[in-house]
């Protein structure tokens, strides 16, 4: 076969080839929004034992404390990995977000614009991606952006802002965050998916496709 005849065979196969839709559906608004309610019980309940963690650790060496935030990040990792779609994980941290303000905690308002910053910094990581990998590596860097776009906004805002507090507190406070991304939002968030995807929950979706032709 000749050279010309394969970069031939190349090129008809990328025009044949199947374009992924990244339109939403209704079913993928309806659960985005079940996965941001479902995730924002999930933070309610973080509140009291995160909080716990988040204050002792904190207490035996400043900015440690990250290390218990990563599950209050997990719901934009989530969402990108279940719905695979532009917006995806940023919308389902933000109704995350919104509905553990409403149930109730200490920081109000500020936990939507939280949600909001780390929905971005995870959508921005499966941007990178095209939208087009899932794995677990994806997820742990999509928990990464998460944490790092927390840090970023927790540095300028509110009324005792970190950029007032000492280098070597933020820089441990970083640390910790990407660490907690990575683990409780990344790599937890991309095992529960994929035993959520085990019951058949989400046969809709790739990854409930990709879980039924690992069986």
């Amino acid at each position: 076969m000749s050279a010309s005849t394969s970069v031939s065979d190349a090129k008809a196969a990328e025009k044949t080839a199947p374009s992924r839709n990244l339109r939403w559906r209704v079913v993928d608004i309806v659960v985005a929004a079940v996965l941001g309610v479902a995730v924002g019980l999930l933070f309610w309940a973080w509140n009291i034992v995160g909080g716990a963690w988040f204050g002792a650790a904190d207490a035996l060496t400043p900015g440690l404390g990250g290390i218990a935030v990563g599950i209050w990040l997990i719901g934009g990792v989530i969402g990108g990995l279940v719905i695979r779609k532009p917006g995806a994980a940023l919308v389902v941290e933000v109704v995350a977000a919104i509905i553990s303000m409403l149930i109730g905690n200490v920081w109000g308002v500020s936990t939507v614009f939280s949600g909001i910053v780390q929905g971005l910094g995870a959508e921005l990581i499966f941007a990178l991606f095209a939208y087009r990998r899932f794995g677990i590596g994806v997820a742990a860097l999509a928990g990464v952006g998460a944490a790092a776009a927390a840090w970023v906004f927790e540095l300028f805002y509110g009324s005792s802002p970190n950029i007032l507090k000492s280098f070597e507190f933020n820089a441990i406070y970083l640390g910790a965050l990407i660490v907690s991304g990575a683990l409780l939002a990344g790599a937890v968030g991309w095992f529960l998916v994929r035993a959520l995807a085990s019951t058949g929950a989400l046969s809709r979706f790739a990854a409930g496709r990709e879980a039924r032709r690992e069986v």
